[in-house]
């Protein structure tokens, strides 16, 4: 029985494409040589898209379901943007919708910038005070599993999917971690999310620490409210600037914030195949802290912009970088509109920090390496110290209700004690601040001697 296949209009268009492609190349055989290995060159690949209209044809006639022009152009678009790198993305319009509300801070979902590793996905960074920090994911986990299902060779797009959803509704996922044998299990409710790209607290006197949790728009107008409100409460001779876990953001606030803290010269620059991808940074006049020293703080979380404002420091010697090595994305992708109200984001460019070392899947390595370890106020240098107060059946103190009473009174301060307790008792912050300390001793007894 002979079976009559109906034509789609969209079928009919691709060929009419490929034989309009066909004509031109034939056209272009008539000219003289140099013409012809010109097109030859910069000619389209006819064989492989005549390839594309048939199968394009065989699944709408032949696929078990069926499936819509739209759906099957689309599916193209996707496939052919991943398989260029794990940065390029087709964007339909919700997704587009969601990027650009991300950029400035608000978004809905659990809190994790992901990326593909393998076939699975890959979490680059949880992002501060969201869902997925607070339930204990780690950058470098890789989701194997999303509500029961297997996440391997699923697209990112379609796994973002999965996790996006309702603020209140609940996920399981299953995730594998470095140096455990069994998978972890997490569930999360998701949520809005409110990203505060910069949070700072005074650890002492003179030592102040602000932590860069995403690059946003707006990240180096509070990075510098920050520092100027710490500089009000005491003149600072030192500041720990913390991109740990920070996936990135916006280059231009990379490059605005590494300018906060550098007099002159390159911040960062960007190169690509064509002649308006180079596009160069550099700093305006002024740093605000008077070449007080700097710590930077980064790890295997920190990507992209983070990359950037530490290559900066680290290449200008303005700052002493301290952790591990970063997770090293030197690429940068342009987002371009499309009519739909979609958009494509793609590859165009690596940068360069100023001495002009790309970072691409290297990182930056750190000036001091230190691995992640926690440092507690009751065992210091592997020294246990036990107090009066530790011993069964010790006496106790006449003033110890007037203590209490002391204590009500500050209850407002409560939280803020708690949290610089908490960044001292982080063993990366309690040797940065050391390294400070040291730092700012140093600098004064060489300008005590230059003033001798």
């Amino acid at each position: 029985m002979t079976r009559v296949r109906a034509i789609s209009p969209t079928f009919i268009f691709i060929v009419s494409i490929l034989s309009g492609l066909l004509s031109n190349s034939c056209y272009a055989a008539s000219s003289d040589l140099e013409n012809k290995v010109k097109q030859s060159e910069q000619g389209l690949p006819l064989a492989q898209l005549r390839n594309f209209s048939d199968i394009f044809a065989r699944i709408k006639s032949d696929y078990v379901e069926e499936v819509s022009d739209k759906e099957l152009l689309e599916s193209a678009i996707r496939g052919m943007l991943s398989g260029l790198d794990p940065h390029s993305t087709y964007l339909d319009t919700e997704e587009y919708k969601e990027l650009k509300i991300g950029t400035t801070g608000q978004f809905g979902g659990l809190g994790i910038q992901v990326g593909m590793e393998n076939g699975y996905v890959k979490i680059i960074s949880p992002i501060d005070d969201t869902p997925a920090y607070k339930a204990g994911l780690k950058a470098g986990d890789l989701i194997i599993n999303l509500d029961g299902k297997p996440v391997k060779d699923m697209s990112l797009n379609d796994a973002v999917k999965v996790m996006r959803g309702k603020p209140g509704s609940k996920i399981k996922l299953s995730v594998m971690r470095e140096g455990t044998d069994a998978p972890i299990r997490f569930e999360l409710e998701r949520a809005i999310i409110k990203v505060k790209s910069v949070k700072s607290y005074l650890l002492e006197p003179g030592f102040g620490y602000v932590r860069i949790s995403t690059f946003q728009s707006k990240t180096a107008k509070h990075l510098k409210s920050a520092i100027e409100s710490l500089m009000d409460k005491a003149p600072l001779n030192g500041l720990i600037v913390d991109l740990r876990n920070n996936p990135g953001g916006v280059l231009n606030a990379a490059a605005d914030v590494s300018d906060i803290f550098i007099e002159k010269g390159k911040l960062v620059y960007t190169q690509g195949r064509v002649s308006n991808s180079y596009f160069e940074f550099n700093a305006k006049s002024g740093d605000i802290l008077n070449k007080a020293p700097i710590v930077v703080l980064i790890n295997a979380g920190s990507a992209s912009a983070s990359e950037i404002v530490a290559g900066a420091l680290q290449d200008h010697k303005r700052a002493v970088i301290m952790g591990e090595k970063s997770f090293g994305k030197g690429s940068v992708q342009t987002i371009q509109e499309l009519r739909n109200g979609g958009a494509v984001k793609f590859t165009t460019a690596r940068y360069f920090t100023p001495s002009g070392r790309s970072i691409q899947a290297e990182g930056i390595k750190p000036d001091i390496e230190i691995k992640d370890m926690r440092l507690t106020a009751e065992i210091k240098n592997g020294i246990s110290k036990i107090k009066e107060a530790d011993l069964s059946g010790h006496l106790s103190n006449p003033d110890e209700n007037a203590e209490k009473d002391k204590g009500a009174k500050n209850e407002n301060n409560t939280e803020l004690d708690d949290i610089i307790k908490k960044l001292h008792n982080d063993y990366k912050i309690h040797e940065a601040l050391n390294l400070l300390k040291g730092m700012h001793i140093l600098s004064t007894t060489l300008d005590t001697s230059e003033g001798e």
